[in-house]
């Protein structure tokens, strides 16, 4: 059992884990940080713990921003906390636990969690979350990590968790190549495959005064070519396009794609999502040879999804992103 009293700072953005039925009939975000801490029982793991609370948001998931990551991130620099656990909706945890894997250069730990089931119903998951969390911002194995993101005991990194069912308890996973980067165990963290330390290309710059806005074209079966369309007519800054397989259109969008690329930075991930995008294996016609060819920027091993909030950062920061994309290739 841990012997060491922390002092753990608990940043709470709303979410399922703070919602309460409402009279609408369902449930929505109204409980405190420090009320969903209050039910994690951390003081029978450590009786001195020191505490404190920030309600940065109340808001479900959906509308979780990365100026709301900023606000976070800035918590961590002025706090004296020893470890930050994050709560909040479900929905965009893989993101905001991607976001701050990159911004957080604070020195502090990070551990976003969250739950499935709301604390009106049975089985409510929240508390033993927010307990596993708090262990892992703790142990010696994973402090040297920006972020991590913590579910049903398991601990996860957030460049490649996912979130893959809707209801169940167990809904984030790593791929099948990866899997969890560590588990609690009675009371414990075990972090066998605990990455190395990272370097972000976003640590100790300035915050932008705004986002760049990034489109999202995710390929299917006999696509067309009108989303492309007004794309490239849009105020977009770039997009990202999630093609099949390793990161294949079909002939017939070709020369919208092309144009895309020539009007903004366009990125190309593979719609699977776990893996890395291929770069030099199909050479047909939309295959992932000719459109890196014609410009496109691979996305490696991240998804469609974080390949978007990484090609914000970079154009927020006025970085290059073909530098920036390289360190996940």
């Amino acid at each position: 059992m841990p012997d060491t009293a922390p002092h753990l700072l608990f940043a709470a953005l709303g979410g399922t884990i703070a919602s309460t039925a409402n009279p609408l009939g369902g449930v929505a975000p109204a409980l405190s940080g420090a009320e969903i801490a209050a039910a994690a029982g951390l003081e029978d793991i450590w009786p001195n713990l020191q505490a404190e609370f920030a309600q940065v948001a109340q808001v479900s998931s959906a509308n979780v921003t990365l100026d709301i990551l900023h606000d976070v991130v800035e918590l961590a620099r002025t706090s004296r906390a020893s470890g930050l656990v994050l709560t909040q909706g479900t929905d965009t945890l893989e993101e905001s636990a991607f976001g701050l894997w990159l911004l957080n250069d604070s020195g502090v730990p990070l551990a976003a969690t969250g739950a499935m089931r709301n604390p009106t119903l049975p089985g409510a998951d929240g508390p033993a979350n927010v307990r596993a969390a708090a262990l892992s911002v703790m142990s010696p194995g994973l402090r040297h990590l920006p972020c991590t993101l913590v579910f049903n005991d398991e601990v996860h990194d957030p460049r490649f968790a996912r979130k893959t069912h809707v209801t169940s308890t167990a809904a984030f996973s790593s791929g099948p190549v990866l899997g969890a980067i560590g588990w609690v165990s009675e009371q414990r963290v075990l972090a066998p495959h605990a990455p190395r330390p990272w370097s972000s290309p976003f640590a100790g710059r300035q915050r932008p005064e705004g986002f760049a806005p990034i489109a999202l074209i995710e390929i299917g079966m006999g696509e067309g070519p009108q989303a492309l369309r007004a794309i490239a007519e849009s105020d977009h800054a770039g997009a990202v396009l999630s093609g099949v397989g390793g990161g294949h259109i079909p002939e017939h969008l070709i020369t919208e794609v092309e144009d895309l690329a020539q009007r903004m930075p366009l990125v190309l991930a593979s719609r699977p999502g776990a893996g890395a995008s291929l770069t030099n294996t199909y050479s047909y016609p939309g295959g992932e040879i000719g459109l890196l060819t014609a410009g496109l920027i691979p996305a490696g091993m991240l998804d469609a999804r974080k390949a978007r909030l990484l090609l914000s950062l970079a154009l927020s920061y006025r970085l290059d992103p073909a530098e920036v994309f390289a360190a996940f290739a």
